[in-house]
């Protein structure tokens, strides 16, 4: 009798205690034991925000997926849109691969069929369309069909600096240009876009009662937000967005400097480093992050002043010190020792101009183009997935700004170059240039 009740008492505490943990996770305090599968390297920021991808009955939004991809997409000129799958020509090949939907190559939560770049389906998928490309392009007939992703030939989706055109306009470039500059930024340097006159450490205007040193009052009349009228409330005075009241923030978020860099912090939220606060989270922490990190940074929380400073916004500091004050993989902390790092150096001792200079950002977040309401200006891209994988997405924005595309497409394709920040000569050579060549003597030679 005694024994049935030990066991009965200890399945019951058992129970409750599984109860109360379950209950516990429910409320917010381990949400990951709901988690039906590892989320991969582009959406593990975000995961425990599950309505922004999942409808109450756990199915999947395509328009989800529309919100924060379909801008770049469309700006890169999607080599597989959804509308060429809704062309009743291409009916018969939603039968192999119903490239309508984004889940169809994407499936989240299933890391063990988990491909690099999200994709989820056997690596020879190009298959499903391009099974005559042999017959089409004799020089493709080699080449097997978990190839065609390879470094320098194709991508699914973003093909603007390896579409043939563009890989034939660009033969026999030398690997260093004659002129290797990068893009001013033209916006902020505008004299039409300052806010007002100068201002001096007398005019600061904060209140009695905030909290300041001189060292603080320093740093910001010597920037260029006192230069062009950016006062003490104009960034610490923050809007209730319920209330509508005003009061003044010790430490005001992203949304002071939105009031002025809209473009900067648009890219900001799309971007690795502050897409947590776009879906209304906790900011970035490094001890978040799926790359390695210095353990000292690891519960710093990322946001506008991490990188800038609070009262210096030193750009400076913020392409390459800020960078590496977390940063702690290979190619990151080989930077000081490659020839890009030199540059950078030089410029700061006067001996290279500051368009030559390559910080880390140089790269990362580089200065593009953007035109809007008819006017063209040059900003800084904070949305670091706009270059970043794969790896040839860079190749515009950054890359033959210096080089040539042959050279480009080489040190891309050579992983240890690439852990090595590009310190020394590639090892890889890709056909891309050569196979377009090939096809552009064809082209000519049948017009004859």
């Amino acid at each position: 009798m005694f024994k049935a009740i030990k066991a009965n008492l200890f399945w019951l505490i058992l129970v409750g205690a599984l109860a109360a943990y379950l209950s516990f996770a429910l409320i917010g305090g381990a949400e990951h034991e709901f988690m039906p599968g590892q989320t991969t390297h582009g959406h593990h920021q975000i995961e425990m925000a599950c309505s922004v991808c999942h409808t109450t009955g756990m199915g999947v939004k395509q328009d989800s997926c529309n919100e924060c991809h379909q801008e770049e997409l469309t700006r890169v000129d999607d080599s597989h849109p959804v509308i060429k799958f809704k062309d009743p020509r291409n009916a018969s090949r939603l039968e192999q691969l119903d490239a309508r939907y984004c889940i169809t190559c994407h499936r989240e939560h299933q890391p063990e069929i988990t491909n690099s770049m999200g994709v989820t389906l056997p690596e020879d998928y190009c298959y499903y369309c391009h099974q005559e490309i042999g017959d089409e392009r004799p020089s493709h007939k080699d080449f097997a069909f978990d190839s065609c992703a390879t470094a320098g030939c194709h991508n699914f989706h973003d093909n603007s600096a390896l579409y043939e055109r563009f890989l034939a306009s660009h033969l026999d470039e030398p690997d260093f240009k004659e002129v290797a500059k990068q893009r001013l930024r033209s916006y902020y340097d505008n004299p039409d876009h300052t806010k007002g006159d100068a201002l001096e450490h007398a005019d600061a205007d904060m209140p009695d009662d905030a909290q300041h040193t001189h060292r603080i009052l320093h740093d910001w009349s010597t920037t260029a937000h006192a230069a062009v009228g950016v006062n003490c409330t104009d960034c610490h005075n923050v809007k209730d967005t319920e209330t509508g009241a005003i009061t003044w923030q010790d430490r005001p978020g992203y949304t002071s400097c939105q009031e002025c860099h809209k473009h900067e912090t648009k890219g900001f939220l799309e971007g690795k480093h502050g897409m947590r606060l776009a879906q209304g989270l906790s900011p970035m922490t490094p001890s978040m992050a799926k790359i390695p990190m210095r353990a000292e940074a690891a519960h710093s929380e990322l946001t506008c002043a991490s990188c800038h400073d609070s009262h210096r916004f030193n750009t400076k500091t913020a392409a390459v010190d800020a960078c590496l004050q977390c940063h702690n993989d290979d190619h990151s902390t080989a930077y000081k020792e490659s020839p890009h790092f030199k540059l950078f150096i030089d410029a700061q001792r006067g001996l290279k101009s500051s368009d030559e200079a390559v910080s880390c950002a140089t790269c990362h977040m580089p200065r593009v183009e953007k035109t809007e309401f008819g006017e063209t200006i040059t900003i800084v891209d904070h949305n670091q997935n706009n270059s970043l994988r794969p790896n040839d997405k860079m190749i515009r924005s950054s890359c033959i700004q210096c080089h040539g595309l042959q050279f480009t497409l080489n040190a891309l394709a050579d992983r240890d170059l690439i852990d090595r920040n590009f310190k020394g000569k590639p090892s890889v050579f890709v056909e891309s240039l050569e196979l377009a060549r090939e096809e552009k003597e064809r082209t000519e030679a049948a017009k004859k």
